[in-house]
This record gives structure tokens, sequence and C-alpha cells, in this order.
């Protein structure tokens, strides 16, 4: 028996279930909670609103990169140090292991170059059917391409953005601020801060002093060496190529080996779990339970063989161990070696004297959290999406969804409703018994107010019919 449990909340007009108005022809249907089938429009191909809403988007993260080059700029705080402070005493590296343009060159340029060359060769696989127009497979190819770079983009600016604000937030001192400061000894208590511990030694251990020690004429690397919480490099190699190498594990494919939903489903099955489920055969006992046992090659077995009377063929079962199997190596290695390169540029800035260690993973993690979110933000799971992005924005909801839209993918829904819905209703329950005039309740095609009395006909009902029309004509 069909459950017709939430019949009473699907609206009706004149006893039968809405259906949706749609002014362009319809070329499938989508199944309703009564059995009825509800028309679906035929899906619009990428309007210029969408393509509008993506160029904001882009005009957002440039916005953002600005932003963050302004802050790289400002003069940060300077927090005040000490002299005798081993951590900040080490020489000034003059030539870095990875340069500033250096390393724009691995996290940015070579990122973009490699999602283009996999997004237009690569895309969209050997799934194509045959006779699928060249135009249509460009657009997938386009569009893979596009949401591969924006991905890359907001992890890259959100990462820089995060990362120039905290340096001139909080001022550390690097480990080799005193090799840039220059301070000047001869006058060291014009420049203590803090308790003094109440002694006139001003060069015991513990003293602090401020930044106006430093005699350097080089603003801008006094400044850089208050910039050492988080690491730039970590973050900006992290939120770089880790990306990439998601982006290439999702393409190509490259997962640690799970059972799909259909797999774990098989798996309550006896068989899928034997060595050679194909050779099990089920046979059935006066009891009623299931057993899977080894058939007989032939008929007829050698004497004295045991004959399971009631054996019938086993259905179709795959082995649980023949559902996912594990990629090439040579695959893992391509995309986990950015994610090395990674490590190695963060490593070099403890090495090169620019980075406390702390300020290292700091900024490693603020990068990899920025990778991994701007990739599963425009990308589906890398186990379950078979390596593609998530698809456009809907028309409707190019800029804007609102509250109840489940998803930015779907248009507004575009129905006629009977006036007064499940809510309503009891609304109007409760303050037309608590009026004294009667317990009945008369609604229009059961979804409407309570009245006096019941309509004469049909006309007179849809006469208090009401009309509820979205911002599209399709779902």
């Amino acid at each position: 028996m069909p459950d017709d449990s939430i019949d009473p909340l699907i609206p009706r007009f004149n006893g039968r279930p809405y259906s949706f108005a749609s002014a362009a022809p319809t070329t499938t249907t989508h199944p309703a909670m009564d059995g009825s089938r509800i028309p679906l429009s035929k899906p619009k191909k990428v309007t210029w609103v969408v393509i509008a809403s993506y160029v904001f988007d882009w005009a957002i993260l440039i916005a953002a990169a600005v932003i963050g080059y302004i802050m790289g700029e400002v003069s940060p705080n300077k927090r005040p140090f000490s002299l005798q402070d081993p951590n900040i005493a080490f020489p000034f590296t003059e030539k870095e292991t990875v340069p500033l343009l250096l390393l724009g060159v691995i996290v940015i340029v070579a990122p973009v170059i490699i999602i283009a060359i996999i997004s237009l060769i690569f895309v969209p696989g050997s799934t194509v059917p045959k006779g699928t127009p060249k135009s249509l497979i460009w657009r997938r190819k386009l569009w893979e391409l596009h949401a591969g770079w924006l991905g890359l983009a907001l992890s890259g600016v959100a990462t820089w953005l995060i990362t120039s604000g905290m340096k001139n937030l909080f001022g550390k001192p690097r480990p080799d601020l005193l090799s840039r400061c220059d301070p000047d000894l001869a006058n060291i208590s014009k420049y203590i801060v803090g308790f003094v511990g109440g002694t006139n030694n001003a060069s015991i251990a513990g003293q602090l002093v401020s930044a106006a020690i430093c005699r350097t004429t080089d603003k801008h690397l006094l400044d850089d060496g208050f910039r050492s919480y988080p690491s730039g490099h970590a973050s900006s190699s992290a939120s770089g190529l880790i990306y990439l190498s998601l982006f290439i594990a999702s393409k190509f494919a490259i997962t640690i080996p799970f059972l799909t939903p259909v797999a774990q489903q098989a798996a309550g099955s006896p068989a899928a779990y034997a060595a050679f489920p194909s050779r099990m055969r089920m046979s059935t006992s006066n009891s009623g339970a299931e057993s899977y046992e080894m058939h007989s090659r032939g008929q007829n077995g050698p004497p004295g063989s045991p004959v399971k009377p009631a054996a019938r063929a086993a259905p179709s079962v795959a082995a649980l161990r023949r559902q996912a199997a594990s990629p090439p190596l040579y695959l893992l290695l391509i995309a986990v070696l950015p994610f090395f390169t990674s490590v190695f540029i963060a490593s070099s800035r403890w090495f090169d004297f620019r980075h406390h260690g702390f300020d290292i993973l700091f900024g490693y993690l603020i990068g990899a959290i920025c990778a991994f979110y701007a990739f599963y933000y425009y990308h589906l799971p890398i186990s379950r999406g078979a390596g593609w992005a998530w698809a456009p924005r809907s028309h409707d909801k190019a800029f804007w969804a609102g509250v109840g839209s489940d998803s930015y993918a779907s248009p507004h829904l575009r129905c006629q409703y009977r006036s007064g819905d499940e809510e309503e209703a009891l609304e109007a329950v409760s303050s037309y018994d608590a009026s004294g005039q009667g317990s009945g309740l008369q609604s229009n095609g059961g979804m409407g107010a309570p009245t006096g009395r019941k309509p004469s006909s049909l006309d007179e009902r849809d006469h208090h019919d009401t009309e509820y029309i979205g911002a599209s004509n399709r779902i």
C-alpha cells in the first residue's frame, strides 16, 4: 500500500496536485510524493547573468589581492625585543634559497600552466559518447579550466590576505632582526620599555627595548624584520601547491581505494567475502538458513559425495576485493610532488634564518586550510566526484538564493498553490475556534481558511485561489 501520510501537505487545485507552469517545452518529468509526475522544463544555457556573477567573483578576488599588496607596504607593529635574545641574533642571509620572484613562479605561474594543460588535454576523458558535438566538449574543457583557476585564485588570495594582515598585527621579530637593526648600544637606556627590574643597569638580560634603537636607514629592511609571524613563504607554497596536488589527484582519480555505497550494500552477502564468489552455490535447508558451498564441476560427483537437494545458483555477487584497486605509483608520485615542493619551500625559511619554527608551521597550516577549502568550494570530492568541478550557478540564483533554497544550481520554482498553507490553516483554525463561531473547518481544496458555509460550486472555490509565482519557469 502506498504511503499517503504526507498527502495532506501537497497543495492542490480543485482536488488535483499542483503543476508547474512552464513557458518552455519540457523534456522530462520528476515523481511527486503522491505518485504523479511533475514536468521539468528543459535546462537553459549559461546566460549573461551567470557570466556576470563569475566576473564579479574575479573582481572580488582582484580587489582582495590589491588589499593584500597594500598591507605588505604598510609599516607593521614592532614588538619590543631584548638585545640579549639569542633567538633574534642570527646572521642576515643575503641570498635566500627561494627568493620572492621564484616563489611566485612556483606557486602561481606553474599551477596555472599545469591546470590549463590538464583541463584542455585530459578533460572530459574517455566517457564522452561518440557523436558528441565538439562545441559541447570544449565548453566542458573551458568550464573545468575556469573552475580550476578560480579555485587556485581563491586559495592564494585568501592565504595572502590572512597572512599579510597577521604579519602587520603581530609585528613579531625575525630571527635575524638584530643583524638588520644595527642597535645604538651606547644609548640603550633611552629605548628601554616595560619593567626595568629596579636597577639602573640597562644591559642585564630581560630588558626590552623599542624598535627606535635601530640605526639602519633601510626602512623596508627594518619593517620586514618585524614580519616573522606567520611565514608568508610557508602559507603561499601550501595554498598553491597543495591545491595543485588536490587538482591532479581529482583529475587522474588518485585516491585511497574505497568501497562505493553499492559495494557496501553487497557486503551483507556472505559470498562477497569469499575467495571466489563466482564458484559458490547457495543452498537452502529446511530451517530456511542460507549457506554458500562449493559446487561440483560435473553433474555426477564422485561416489559418496554429499548432494544438496535444494541447491540453486547464487545470484551474481562480486567480491568486495574487486570493487576498487590502488592507482599506479607513478600517478601518486605526480600528485604528491607539488606537496613535497611546498614542504621544501617552507623548510628553507628555517635554515635561511627568516622565521621561527612556529611561524613556519602556522603559516603552512593557513595555506593548507585555504587550499582544501578552495578546492572543495569548486570541485566535487575526490573519492566520489570522478574529477569534475561543480556546475555553474543557475540563472535565477546567479547572485542570490535566499532562504528556503537548497542549492545555487537549481532555479527557483514557479508553482501555483491553493491559498493558505498548513501553518496558515492551523492559525485560522485556532482563531476560528476561539471566536466561538463553530468547530468545523471548511477549506478550499483542503488548504483554505474556515468559512461560515461551504462553497456552492467549484467556480466559487477557484475564486479564492492565489498564485505564488517564482523568478523562473524551470526546476
